[in-house]
């Protein structure tokens, strides 16, 4: 079958037209999500895990629909859940931070049949906005048929994710129905490789953010240049035949080969051999998505980054000199320098599994892109003049750790903006991903780490870190500080075993809560707010920079020391979440304090309907706003005060009161003044109210 392998042009053609255009690709994207998961022999092992570092199969069968309702709602394009507890469960993903995140045991799943039918609905829903929502060309960040693309290139990188999930599932749980296209051309020889030279030059990566030409996800988006000399790479990919050397030299079995972090994975792992490759009776075999062949020498072996590291140093030792791994900007030199982009190559679906090395010649080269990822040295950084999209702005910042590499070129299986030269996906060291790799031989300059991990850049990450961590200003104390110690005679009427700081922003008053509580759960709805909190944690410092005049900034160092909070740090966690559908497990709570929270919600009725559920009898519920309702934020409809109705003044205490007065007793409102330093002569003066309520039934 014919895939629509590109992404859609954002500029051409008409409105109408567009419509359509985007309406075929969001089929195409859906319905080849749900074909995936029909590979599998009978839908009960959608339960199945087949890497106990992610989820079971029926969270990613879900995820993809999920994401656009949460996206449609966080834009304010819908105000409607379809499914809240779905909307949940199958909201937030693993990245695989460490060797054991996840906790099965938090997590209770909705029957297939449950999960098909949410989907049938979402795909109605979004059928129709395709067809209904007004919009025009070009198509940019700030056009709301930009959610809907989010969706779909979300789905189509999810569709590749879930492959290499089924790839790692127990054979014996899926068919071989051959609804694919399949490459058989095996062979026990492979091509032997070679170095070929790259000539230098420039290289230039630059996308609009008012006239993309194509979908991106933000890490593609601003200005980065720089100049390449003259190198030499691989002319093939490394075939399984190239691999194999290195594993019948006992390579797994030399640590020497591996980097700090490799010989951890090593000792986890416990490989011997690449993961994909299957050992029986002296013979190797490859595991492909769904089916198990002789291995095919001649094919790209797909490995991890310190499976291909430890191979590039055994490499360096056979050939007298060393060769590594690509920087991106070399492989952005090698793309150009042979026009890939304008070759053909196993790439959208043409087959549904790998093909030799030799097949896609490229000039001197062959699978530049294509076939399989191929690794780069490079972790992920932000270019110049770096932004987050506001509905989706933890898409790349959370892999700003120096923990991920880039990947680069496609694979097989790839679709959409995936395919594009201007891609930038990034993928944890010990991560598997159709991905391989070529080696360079090389005197450019590249660096293995690019990001500071205790150094805050963003503008308003760095304005919040201000206020949360500095000094009183014009004798105003510290707000988060203030907030907590003001409640400090009520502690003594309660619980204080677990507490609930939700939208805890960059967190110290999750922080200061520990003092009194022994355990305390930060959520917030950024990831970039919360990893504040998470490298407080970790990092002895931290450092940001505050504006002082102009583009003048000076810079700021913090550290829980400072502040008397390092011995109860580790009475904190800090997780993301959507105070307006939080997932079942946050329950519980002695206290739940909401700091200048509910005026920024989307859907705040929806907040105050659920969380009198998650509070102990006797526990307490804190809110703190100044009631400064912004459309910005929250649709004019779903504020709770702040206008008439019926020739009647609506406040915001009332409309709480109104609320809450069933399940909680008002026990005392307080104002709390703060003051937010914008720059060295700019402050905003601000006071909010803070309403203690009381748990009674």
């Amino acid at each position: 079958m014919d895939y629509i392998k590109e992404t859609i042009n954002l500029s051409e053609g008409t409105v109408e037209e567009k419509r359509e255009e985007i309406k075929k690709y969001f089929l195409q994207t859906y319905e080849l999500d749900e074909k995936l998961f029909d590979l599998l022999e009978d839908k009960k092992h959608l339960y199945k895990q087949p890497n106990r570092l992610r989820h079971p199969l029926i969270f990613y069968y879900g995820h993809t629909a999920t994401f656009f309702i949460n996206k449609l709602n966080i834009a304010n394009i819908i105000n409607k859940r379809v499914n809240k507890t779905f909307e949940s469960i199958f909201a937030i993903g693993v990245d695989e931070m460490s060797w054991d995140d996840l906790n099965s045991e938090n997590y209770s799943w909705p029957t297939y049949e449950e999960t098909k039918t949410y989907r049938d609905e979402v795909k109605e829903i979004v059928l129709n906005l395709i067809d209904t929502m007004e919009f025009t060309l070009p198509i940019n960040w700030d056009s709301p048929m930009w959610i809907i693309l989010m969706g779909i290139e979300h789905e189509n990188i999810h569709i590749e994710t879930s492959s290499v999930l089924l790839r790692e599932l127990n054979i014996k749980y899926l068919n071989e129905r051959e609804d694919f296209t399949y490459c058989n051309e095996f062979s026990d020889t492979f091509p032997t490789n070679e170095l070929v030279e790259v000539k230098g030059g420039e290289v230039i990566l630059e996308k609009d953010y008012d006239k993309p030409i194509f979908y991106g996800w933000d890490n593609e988006f601003a200005f980065h240049k720089a100049y390449i000399k003259d190198f030499k790479a691989s002319k093939y990919l490394v075939s399984n035949g190239e691999f194999l050397e290195f594993v019948k030299d006992n390579g797994y079995l030399k640590p020497e080969y591996f980097s700090k972090d490799g010989k951890e994975w090593l000792e986890f792992s416990k490989a011997k051999h690449p993961t994909f490759w299957l050992k029986k009776e002296g013979r190797y075999y490859l595991r492909e998505i769904n089916r198990v062949v002789p291995l095919p020498l001649n094919f790209p072996v797909d490995i991890n980054v310190y499976e291909a590291e430890a191979f590039c140093k055994y490499k360096s030792e056979k050939l007298g000199f060393e060769v590594r791994l690509p920087s991106e900007d070399e492989y952005y030199r090698l793309n150009d320098y042979v026009k890939a982009q304008e070759k053909e190559a196993n790439i959208g679906f043409k087959y549904f599994n790998q093909t030799p090395v030799d097949k896609y010649k490229m000039d001197d080269f062959y699978d530049v892109v294509g076939n399989v990822w191929q690794w780069s040295i490079t972790p992920t950084y932000p270019f110049d003049g770096f932004k987050t999209h506001p509905v989706y702005d933890d898409f790349t910042t959370p892999t700003f750790d120096d923990r991920h590499a880039l990947i680069k070129g496609g694979s097989f299986i790839s679709l959409g903006n995936e395919i594009l030269r201007s891609a930038r996906y990034a993928f944890r060291k010990h991560f598997f991903q159709h991905a391989g790799f070529r080696y360079v031989q090389s005197s450019n300059d590249y660096r293995t780490e690019l990001n500071d991990n205790v150094y805050e850049t963003d503008e308003q990450i760095s304005q919040y870190c201000e206020f949360h961590y500095g000094e009183e200003n014009f004798g105003i104390r510290n707000f988060p500080k203030a907030s907590v110690e003001l409640l400090k005679p009520y502690f003594e009427t309660i619980n204080t075993t677990k507490a609930l700081d939700l939208g805890c922003s960059v967190g110290r008053s999750s922080f200061e809560l520990a003092r009194y509580f022994d355990e305390v759960v930060g959520i917030d709805f950024s990831a970039n707010f919360i990893n504040v909190g998470v490298k407080l944690k970790k990092y002895d410092t931290l450092t940001y920079k505050v504006a002082t005049e102009g583009e003048l900034y000076e810079e700021k160092t913090i550290s829980l020391n400072d502040f008397d909070l390092k011995e109860i740090k580790d009475k904190v966690t800090f997780m993301q979440g959507d105070a307006c559908n939080l997932k079942d497990i946050y329950i519980d709570y002695d206290l739940i304090f909401c700091s200048n929270l509910i005026d920024r919600l989307y859907y705040p009725q929806k907040f105050l309907d659920d969380i009198p559920n998650r509070v102990n009898k006797d526990g307490l519920l804190v809110l703190l706003s100044p009631y400064t309702w912004l459309e910005e934020y929250t649709p004019k409809q779903n504020w709770l005060g702040g206008f008439l109705k019926d020739n009647k003044e609506i406040k915001t205490l009332d409309t709480l009161k109104q609320n809450l007065k069933d399940r909680f007793e008002l026990v005392q409102t307080i104002d709390v003044p703060f003051v937010i330093k914008e720059t060295a002569r700019k402050h905003q003066h601000t006071i909010s109210q803070m309403s203690i309520w009381k748990k009674i039934k």
